[in-house]
């Protein structure tokens, strides 16, 4: 019988979370020479310049200076911003600063930070990543002015105290959180962390869609009963339990649930009742992402989970960097059956 992740209920050790934070395995040999700038976009052949740039000067943060007494003064962290559409290979940057630097260090999503965040405690977050050399933040994104506050507060406080800071995004430092709120307090906030940036753009289309097909037609109910009962480690869901199911776990364990498996088959696919549905389906698409997981479905097509409403509205970033996602999944389904 195929296994169902509706049955998985993975347990985390919040200290855990901390040594977890590594790029994706997708991105486990990845590096600067292996980045292959497009020709056609000379912004691309700049990131990797300014990337190559920040390790060397992120390098030196550690080792200090020294005052009248020969005692080492704290030194500032310093921050680089990749801000670009999707698939321009900014995450294979970000990964290949993560690899050029020393121990300690992190990687994580901007999504994955907060949640570490909340697990942790924000104190003892801030104490578990102070000596690290570097913390690397993909797809760096501000949905809500709680999240605003708190990462602008952990940014401030680790470079303060020698952080250096990488991250990746698809709108400009001082954007974020446009067209979602407009408090002056908020404002500010942003505006604070934008100062610890020095921004690079990088331009390029979406490889995941180059001369890619639209995405494949969803499979009949037989035929995915039938492929996943074919694939070992493969997981089978009826998709409003899947979605009942993300909603009791929380966030953090999305990526030990899906641990393991081969393809995630999901049955009767249709688009997400409401927004709490679609962001945890987001989380998901990342994970599943993260870990090259192959996704086929039945019922609607993949790129229609996200209703119109949804994607027009002020989460937009997200819900198409996860359609993005599942699309390359699925043809990578596609192209292994």
């Amino acid at each position: 019988m195929t296994a169902r992740l509706c049955d998985r209920n993975p347990a985390v050790a919040p200290d855990a979370l901390i040594d977890e934070m590594v790029p994706p395995s997708t991105f486990d040999e990845v590096s600067f020479d292996s980045y292959i700038p497009d020709p056609a976009e000379p912004s691309q052949a700049q990131a990797v310049s300014k990337a190559r740039d920040f390790v060397s000067r992120a390098r030196k943060v550690r080792s200090g200076k020294r005052g009248l007494f020969s005692r080492k003064q704290p030194v500032q962290g310093i921050g680089l911003y990749l801000d670009g559409g999707f698939g321009v290979g900014k995450t294979h940057l970000l990964a290949s600063i993560y690899h050029s630097m020393p121990e300690p260090k992190a990687f994580a999503t901007f999504v994955e930070v907060t949640h570490v965040v909340g697990a942790l405690g924000f104190v003892n977050a801030v104490e578990r990543l102070s000596e690290h050399n570097v913390l690397c933040i993909d797809e760096f994104e501000l949905d809500d002015p709680g999240d605003t506050m708190l990462v602008s507060r952990l940014l401030a406080e680790l470079t303060a105290k020698g952080v250096s800071i990488a991250a990746t995004s698809n709108t400009l430092p001082g954007q974020l959180g446009e067209g979602r709120f407009a408090a002056q307090d908020f404002l500010r906030e942003i505006r604070k962390m934008s100062s610890i940036f020095e921004t690079i753009r990088v331009d390029g289309p979406d490889y995941r869609h180059r001369d890619l097909p639209p995405a494949p037609d969803p499979r009949t109910d037989a035929e995915l009963t039938e492929i996943a009962d074919a694939t070992p480690g493969s997981t089978l869901d009826d998709f409003d339990a899947l979605c009942d199911h993300l909603s009791t776990l929380h966030p953090s364990k999305y990526k030990d649930l899906v641990d393991g498996v081969s393809l995630v088959c999901i049955r009767d696919v249709h688009p997400a009742k409401d927004q709490s549905v679609a962001l945890r389906l987001v989380v998901l698409a990342d994970r599943l992402y993260d870990a090259n997981i192959p996704v086929t479905v039945s019922g609607a097509k993949l790129d229609q989970i996200f209703t119109e409403e949804m994607v027009n509205g002020g989460y937009r970033k997200k819900y198409l960097r996860a359609t993005s996602r599942l699309l390359a999944l699925s043809r990578f389904a596609e192209a292994g059956v």
